[in-house]
Order: C-alpha cells, then sequence, then structure tokens
C-alpha cells in the first residue's frame, strides 16, 4: 500500500501540479552542467545497464536456486522481476501526455524510467532468493546500485528524477507482494541467526541505509530552500535536490524491505 500510494503521489505532485513539474523539469535542466563534465562515464554505465543488470541478477538467482535448491523462491524472484519490468511499460503507455502547467517541458510522458526499473528490479530479484543472513548486506549494496542507475539517467537528461522515484515504487510494490510468497516457500532456510553472526547481517548496513536515507532528505529540502532563495538564480541546486529525492526514497525502500524480510523471521525463529 505504500508503494502503491507513493507512485500515485508522485504522479499527481511532479506531473499533474505547477510546483511539481517546475522543481522536475528544472533537475533534468540542470543536469546539463553534471553531463557536461561526467557524462561520459555514466552513459557508459547506462548503455551496460540492462545487460549487467540480468547477469547480474541471473547469475546469483542460478548460483542460489542450484547451490541451495530455492526453486520456489527464484520462481517468485524472477516473476517479480518480469511484473515490475512489464508494469512499468504499461503505465508508461497506459499514462496520458503530461498536462500543460505554464512549465516549458516536453509533453511526452516518460513515468517510470526502464533503466531504473531493471536495474532496482535485478537486485530486488538477489534480495528475495538469499537467506536472511544475506539480506542487510544484498539491500544495501542492490539499493545503491539502483540509486546509483537512477542517479545516471538524469545526469544524462533521460529522465527526469520522479520518473526514477516512480520506477523505485512499481519494484517496490512487486517485492512486498513476492516477499510475503518467498517467506512461505523456505520456513526451512527463512531463519535469522542474529546480527552478530554473519558479517552481512551486522546492524551498521541497516544503519548507513537509514543514515544515507536521511542525508537524501536534507539534501533535497536545503537544495529547495536555496533555490527558493530570494535574488538567487538556480544552476545546479535543482539537480541536486532531484539526487537527494532519488537517494531519500531509494534507501527508505532499501529499509522498508530490509525490516519486511528479517523482522518476520526473528518472530518465528
Amino acid at each position: 500500500m505504500i508503494s502503491l500510494a507513493g507512485l500515485i503521489l508522485t504522479y499527481r505532485f511532479f506531473v499533474n501540479t505547477t510546483t511539481g513539474q517546475f522543481i522536475d523539469e528544472s533537475a533534468l535542466v540542470e543536469a546539463a552542467v553534471v553531463r557536461d563534465r561526467i557524462g561520459a562515464q555514466t552513459a557508459q554505465l547506462l548503455d551496460l545497464l540492462p545487460a549487467t543488470s540480468v547477469v547480474i541478477a541471473a547469475v546469483v538467482v542460478l548460483f542460489v536456486t542450484v547451490a541451495r535448491r530455492r526453486w520456489k523462491a527464484a520462481g517468485i524472484a524472477i516473476a517479480a522481476m518480469a511484473a515490475a519490468n512489464l508494469s512499468t511499460q504499461l503505465i508508461k503507455a497506459g499514462l496520458p501526455d503530461r498536462p500543460h502547467m505554464g512549465v516549458s517541458t516536453l509533453a511526452l510522458n516518460s513515468l517510470p524510467s526502464g533503466h531504473s526499473t531493471l536495474a532496482a528490479s535485478a537486485a530486488a530479484a538477489v534480495f528475495l532468493v538469499v537467506s536472511p543472513r544475506w539480506r542487510p548486506a544484498v539491500a544495501f549494496v542492490g539499493g545503491g546500485y539502483a540509486i546509483m542507475a537512477g542517479v545516471s539517467t538524469l545526469i544524462n537528461q533521460w529522465h527526469r528524477p520522479a520518473d526514477v522515484l516512480a520506477a523505485f515504487f512499481v519494484v517496490a510494490l512487486w517485492t512486498a507482494l513476492a516477499a510475503l510468497a518467498v517467506m512461505r516457500s523456505g520456513p526451512q532456510w527463512n531463519v535469522w541467526l542474529g546480527s552478530s553472526r554473519h558479517w552481512a547481517s551486522s546492524r551498521w548496513w541497516t544503519a548507513c541505509t537509514v543514515i544515507l536515507a536521511a542525508l537524501g532528505v536534507v539534501l533535497t529540502m536545503l537544495n529547495l530552500r536555496a533555490a527558493d532563495a530570494a535574488g538567487t538564480v538556480s544552476t545546479i541546486t535543482y539537480f541536486f535536490a532531484g539526487v537527494g529525492q532519488i537517494v531519500a526514497v531509494g534507501f527508505g525502500l532499501t529499509f522498508a524491505a530490509t525490516l519486511l524480510l528479517t523482522l518476520p523471521v526473528r518472530r518465528r525463529s
């Protein structure tokens, strides 16, 4: 429900309000400043992203499936990944063009971001099939990977920040549904042994996720306030506000996913 609400609110504010469109479009325009400096590197990342995401997810899921015989969990994870990417394409095709709200912008709908959905769903597939002791570390690394991909689409001016946020919410929705099924698919391996029993279970992974999400919120608020300051002309502040939004939502959802797939385990064990 939280993911669905986030998706709807993202669309309503950033697409259907003048303020939202202005913030979103300003971030996209200002990304050109960053792209001129590091665009070549991020363009290479984007070119490799689809293949990299699929290969990483396929290799890890296949290894875990064969080595640990988690056939049901693997099937659920792959189905969730496919559903997230299909949903993104259906939403993008089904939503109307962006309404004219007095902001100079392309009318073509670009929400949600397909690249961001692919990266986030690949990370989610791995997260779903690994055992609870690995989930905090896998969630942090996977969330960071998805965020990096989302920021790259902004830097190269492929997508606005809201497109990335919408993609994250779509993936989070399907991951939450899949998590409920995964928890029932293998009670014998969904066992939490404690945060001190394995380095990947350390509380520091979750703590870093929360800290980075909070820093994303702070980055967003400070830059929006700076952009609104009287007598100033923004050249990069809206871009950093957009990056802050992606980091805050990305790591916020990562934290929620970690809790979703560890707290029930703790209660049962």
